[in-house]
């Protein structure tokens, strides 16, 4: 997507309203040119009438005066800074960000295991705040400045159509120079805003990982990364002030040379009474204030254009078109019993190897599944598959024989509860964390959920640095506040509370001591009743107890079976259970 489609996108619905602030923003240009000419007036005013009848045959002037001066300059003025500051650059601002930000949660997983999360949400509010600026800029400065052209173009032809001409050729003049430094300026702030976001990442990216940080004695290791893109940040930040430094001198030469041309030509025609004192005085004032103004809209232009690069930059991150997307007319998907069937499934990441290689199974409703494998086998392929994270190359996956490429992905995932190794928890209050999986849920179905987890008593006890206890203490980002054991009971209250026919667990206890995983493990069955489930798990002893368990092998399904069957048969999966069976006990390994 290129800018200005990528701008309309962002402000699709805005019309009327930025009609209505640019008409406001016209209105007080050319209400604004009139102040300055006002004065040359009253001067051929007093000059016509003298002292003694200046009043009495002036009055309905100077009436009209004090209501242009009191009323219309003051009303203008209010309502174009109310549209701007009160409706534009808030209205702007919140409605491109979630715009942004909802396009930006379409994206599939992969968009986000492939960047920094601080560069993206820095794009994100980059973009926002961008070009909520731009737009007020445009309209405050660049409309503004075209009505205050037209007006003293007016105002001066009235004095001499010739001088007029000196308006539109400088103009001109004006316009060709932008034309030359702002593209300029645009391409050394995309550079800019590109080497901030990087240098936004590695921090984020250090903070976000201070425990390992710590562990491995590192913090000169990524102070000297932190320098290395702060430095990059810093070469690029001199470029574009080099850049703006020229144009602005060379701006200011250029405005004065309008005023000089406009004052020369109407001193010329006062000398050869062509032109009034007061008409001097007019042209004189409205020339200088074009002058001083050019300085203003300069810099306003290189202000929005600046954003402008920015926005483009932040554009080349967040509008790349999005991998995974529902169908035309796609449907929600209705899971009545928990049916799922993999059916001649490839996926290979785009590789030569890796990944599935057709691969069928048929999981019936109801059924307890479990997988196992070495790392790579294919384990967390499958599961990605299941919830549709990626669509496979070859061969389909139904649930209740309904293909799940044809029917919504958030309805597919709101039937399906995971519990995974790495349990995510947000920075906020231990009920939201659990109401997360069925947010119209009751604080009744809270604390149950959180009493079959084994999670409830931990959170009574929950004090954060505020004061908030128990359900509403906050939890730390990503849950640093509890220990791996409080954060996987969270996690089973959410899947509990969810309640979806399918239950999938991606090694949900193999990070957990043998005392924990035991408390974790009683739980996982009051959670897995009634529920077709799918169990990725590295130690043999958490799926031992289910219906049939899936053995693969690079990609493929080699294996099947009970957990005596597998045993009995003497395959790889007895090769698994002889290398970890001294580890577990009370696991009769009996055929």
């Amino acid at each position: 997507m290129s800018l200005i489609p990528f701008i309309k996108w962002c402000l699709k619905g805005t019309l009327p309203v930025l009609t209505v602030a640019a008409l406001a923003s016209i209105l007080l240009g050319v209400v604004e040119t009139y102040i300055a000419a006002l004065i040359g007036y009253i001067i051929d005013v007093l000059i016509e009438s003298g002292a003694n009848s200046l009043i009495a045959n002036n009055w309905g002037l100077i009436l009209a005066v004090a209501v242009f001066l009191f009323f219309l300059r003051p009303t203008t003025f209010f309502i174009s800074s109310y549209l701007q500051s009160m409706v534009l650059s808030p209205g702007l601002r919140t409605l491109v960000a979630v715009r942004l930000h909802r396009w930006t949660l379409g994206h599939a997983k992969s968009y986000f295991d492939n960047d920094f999360a601080g560069r993206i949400a820095q794009k994100e509010v980059q973009a926002s705040n961008a070009l909520a600026d731009a737009i007020v800029e445009i309209i405050h400065t660049v409309v503004f400045a075209i009505a205050t052209v037209a007006a003293a173009f007016l105002i001066i032809s009235s004095v001499d159509w010739r001088v007029g001409l000196i308006v539109v050729f400088w103009f001109v003049g004006f316009y060709f120079m932008m034309g030359f430094f702002l593209p300029r300026i645009k391409s050394r702030s995309a550079h800019r805003a590109n080497a901030q976001a990087a240098a936004t990442g590695q921090i984020v990216d250090t903070v976000s990982n201070i425990s390992t940080v710590k562990l491995f004695a590192n913090s000169s290791r990524e102070d000297n990364a932190a320098l290395a893109a702060f430095e990059v940040l810093k070469m690029s930040l001199c470029s574009y002030g080099r850049e703006l430094i020229r144009f602005r001198t060379l701006m200011v030469l250029y405005a004065s040379t309008l005023f000089f041309g406009v004052m020369v030509s109407c001193v010329y025609l006062w000398i050869g009474g062509s032109a009034t004192a007061g008409e001097v005085v007019v042209a004189g004032s409205v020339a200088m204030r074009m002058m001083m103004m050019a300085g203003w809209v300069s810099f306003s232009l290189m202000t929005i254009y600046t954003n402008l690069g920015d926005v483009e930059d932040a554009m080349k991150t967040l509008a790349v078109p999005h991998v995974m997307v529902d169908e035309q007319g796609a449907l929600p998907i209705i899971v009545k019993n928990g049916k799922i069937d993999f059916q001649n499934v490839s996926y290979s990441y785009g590789r030569d190897m890796g990944g599935l290689s057709d691969v069928s199974l048929s999981i019936k409703a109801g059924e307890k599944v479990g997988v196992v494998g070495a790392s790579g086998a294919g384990k967390s392929t499958l599961v990605a598959t299941l919830l549709r994270l990626h669509d496979p190359e070859k061969g389909s996956v139904l649930i209740d024989d309904t293909n799940i490429s044809r029917v919504t992905q958030d309805s597919l995932r709101s039937q399906i509860s995971m519990v995974t190794q790495e349990t995510s928890m947000f920075n906020r209050t231990a009920r939201e964390n659990i109401i997360y999986g069925r947010p119209e849920a009751t604080d009744e179905d809270v604390v149950d959920a959180a009493k079959r987890a084994g999670a409830h008593d931990f959170i009574l006890s929950l004090l954060d640095n505020q004061g908030r206890e128990g359900y509403e203490a906050f939890l730390g980002e990503r849950g640093v506040k509890l220990s791996g054991g409080q954060r996987q009971r969270i996690a089973l209250a959410r899947a509990i509370i969810k309640n979806a026919p399918i239950l999938v667990l991606d090694e949900a206890t193999s990070a957990l001591d043998s005392e924990v995983e035991a408390v974790i493990q009683e739980a996982l069955r009051t959670v897995m009743e009634g529920k077709t489930v799918f169990a990725i798990a590295h130690r043999l002893s958490t799926i031992s107890h289910m219906d049939r368990i899936v053995v693969m092998e690079e990609g493929r399904i080699v294996e099947i079976g009970t957990h005596h069957s597998l045993i009995s048969k003497d395959g790889v999966y007895a090769g698994f259970w002889r290398r970890q069976s001294g580890g577990f006990l009370g696991v009769d390994t009996a055929a």
